[in-house]
């Protein structure tokens, strides 16, 4: 086989293929057709040198082709997979070879995977969610509006007392869920044990005042069997959702996980930390959409994917990210998309307006940071989301609730830089 083996611009995608979109700038001297060639060839089955195999192994060959320009030296290809050359509820094995030796070849001076579309054969081999977006109201009290998040802050160095209390005070205020960030797993400041039995402790206190139902999100990040028995630790105390760093753990581990939480009846929230190393340069890399992709056959329920801008973090089309998430997909379950990072009431509404209200909003220093302290800036977010679900401006509804107009205040109705 040769590169030219790998190419056919008129080809026609099967409903058992695997096509992944893909933008690249071809390497020095080669044509948009060659490097689309080497693509293909490098993902499936091929090699630089020509070969003549005696089994007929064309068949397991990836097929590229669709190749139009974008830009003066940038080109949009589509690679056709066949199915069979996948190992079906595999995503690590997968991976290798959709965005696996490709990302460093010298034919391509810079590529980024875009987007894929799953036959369904490959995509039902996965479990997907447990829950999905039905955690609003199987786990939660929060059919009618977008279920509400926090983080203490700050988000590592708080003792375990103070970290419980930190949570006691924001569930009082109004948010749902409490949640531990990226980095905060068992440090000998706030051990992960001494941290789940005081924090669900002060969550069943919380929920005896409110009449409502309030969970926590617990990072359960670790060595993969380590993660298991953790996750498992949560369940026996009473949890019913389990957070992991999904990227830093990897497909692997999180797969493990998915595996054990079905049996324990917990949902699992993503969190992404790590995903800018494969998405933040726009021509090379992994999308957020396909990161969002292989999380959901994962099985993640809930996942972070930005703010449309408002917020303080760069993204990428999180509008169309959520919208995938949401899709039919073969029967699998959705999943949650969650807006995080610089988020405070004052830009509730400007949120919502651009995502939809079928999301969590999650807001950290948009709560503890309030002038009255963490309970007010719950109740202040709380307020400009029921404001919204109910169609009152929040100028409006801060009339009646004091901590919403004191957040109006401090922070006004843009957006962190």
């Amino acid at each position: 086989m040769e590169y030219d083996d790998f190419l056919d611009e008129s080809y026609e995608p099967t409903e058992d293929n695997l096509v992944c979109a893909f933008r690249l700038v071809p390497g020095a001297g080669l044509s948009a057709a060659d490097a689309a060639a080497r693509v293909a060839s490098e993902s499936s089955n091929g090699t630089w040198a020509a070969l003549s195999p005696d089994s007929d192994v064309r068949r397991y060959s990836a097929t590229a082709f669709d190749i139009s320009g974008v830009g003066e030296h940038e080109f949009d290809v589509r690679v056709a997979y066949p199915l069979e050359l996948f190992e079906e509820g595999s995503l690590p094995q997968i991976l290798s070879c959709i965005a696996g030796n490709i990302l460093g070849m010298k034919a391509v001076e810079t590529i980024r995977l875009l987007d894929c579309a799953w036959p369904e054969a490959l995509a039902q081999s996965f479990p997907g969610p447990q829950f999905g977006s039905g955690v609003r109201s199987e786990l939660l009290d929060a059919a009618d509006r977008p279920p509400l998040a926090t983080v203490p802050k700050p988000k590592v160095g708080l003792s375990t007392a103070e970290h419980a209390q930190v949570g006691y005070e924001a569930w009082v205020g109004g948010v749902d869920l409490l949640k531990d960030d990226e980095n905060l797993t068992d440090q000998s400041f706030n051990p992960f044990e001494q941290r789940v039995a005081e924090s669900l402790e002060a969550r069943d206190r919380a929920e005896d005042e409110t009449g409502e139902r309030k969970e926590y999100l617990i990072n359960i990040t670790a060595e993969t069997d380590e993660m298991v028995r953790r996750a498992e630790f949560v369940a026996d105390r009473g949890g019913s959702f389990v957070m992991v760093d999904i990227v830093t753990a990897g497909w692997s581990a999180l797969q493990t996980v998915r595996r054990r939480t079905e049996d324990l009846g917990v949902a699992i929230h993503a969190h992404r930390a790590m995903h800018a190393a494969f998405d933040r340069l726009p021509q090379h890399g992994v999308s957020m959409r396909c990161l969002a992709q292989f999380a959901r056959l994962a099985g993640v329920d809930h996942i972070h994917t930005g703010t449309a801008g408002l917020g303080k973090l760069e993204n990428e089309d999180t509008a169309g990210i959520n919208a995938w998430l949401r899709s039919d997909l073969y029967g699998l379950n959705d999943v949650l998309p969650v807006a995080s990072g610089g988020l405070h009431p004052g830009i509730v509404d400007q949120l919502l307006d651009a995502l939809g209200p079928d999301i969590m909003v999650q807001a950290g220093g948009g709560i503890h940071g309030h002038p009255d302290g963490t309970e007010a800036g719950a109740r202040a977010l709380r307020a400009s989301v029921e404001a919204y679900r109910d169609g009152e401006a929040l100028q409006s509804r801060a009339k009646s609730v004091p901590e919403l107009e004191t957040a109006l205040e401090a922070w006004g109705t843009e957006g962190p830089r």
